[in-house]
């Protein structure tokens, strides 16, 4: 017998997607376009009345969803104008497989780690090597060190010589993007990230993949401490 949900429980919207809608609202109103800009985050928190928190968290799920592309120094791009009801079932989405990633990237990137750590080459430590200099060279302009996150776990990765797990990783892609939006837009994240990074090279060149593994546990771990995931 089907069982009626008429009267499930009604779910209050979160306030970082009340201002997603408002944002959305904007959007439309003002007829913006793709490639025009979003009003910077100060003015948008005092014009909607509500913290720079609330709104960088907003701008990030928008970013997570592809609707936007936050860039150091320019503020939010509008890449494309998507309807308000699926970006919020978007969100919700999102926030409810967020686990189930970190799951999958603990399961697949801790072996990673420590195979890297035994196998690993010259090259492959000069590519670990470099994309941590990339990522610090990012973070000390003010950026969030996304692409050098992601050239360091491409790097690991390929010094695992496994084909197979190789192949996981990429057929995740998409998602691990979406956990390193989010944690990377943390405040103080991008540091921190970083020297779990260099914890994770560390083992990985001192060929150590107990430690390897664990270091890369306990990044895996700050990457999912986010905001979404907190109760309000």
């Amino acid at each position: 017998m089907a069982v009626a949900r008429g009267l499930d429980r009604v779910e209050r919207p979160r306030l970082y997607e009340q201002v997603v809608e408002r944002l959305l609202d904007h959007v439309i109103e003002g007829q913006l376009r793709p490639g025009d800009r979003l009003p910077p985050e100060r003015d948008l928190a005092e014009r909607l009345g509500v913290s720079r928190a609330t709104v960088a968290q907003a701008l990030v799920a928008l970013e997570v969803l592809g609707v936007i592309d936050v860039q150091h120094g320019n503020g939010a791009v509008l890449l494309y104008r998507p309807s308000s009801a699926a970006v919020l079932r978007g969100l919700r989405e999102h926030a409810d497989r967020l686990p189930d990633i970190v799951d999958a990237r603990i399961a697949v990137e801790t072996r990673l780690a420590a195979l890297a750590a035994a196998r690993r080459t010259p090259e492959d430590l000069a590519a670990v090597e470099s994309a941590l200099e990339v990522m610090a060279e990012d973070i000390a302009r003010g950026g969030r060190g996304l692409e050098g996150d992601e050239l360091f776990h491409a790097a690991v990765t390929a010094a695992a010589h496994s084909a197979v797990l190789a192949r996981l990783m990429a057929q995740i892609s998409d998602l691990v993007r979406e956990t390193r939006i989010e944690s990377l837009s943390q405040e103080g994240r991008p540091e921190r990230s970083l020297e779990s990074h260099r914890a994770i090279a560390r083992a990985i060149r001192d060929q150590d993949p107990d430690e390897a593994s664990q270091a890369m546990v306990e990044h895996l771990h700050l990457v999912s401490d986010v905001a979404v995931l907190k109760p309000e």
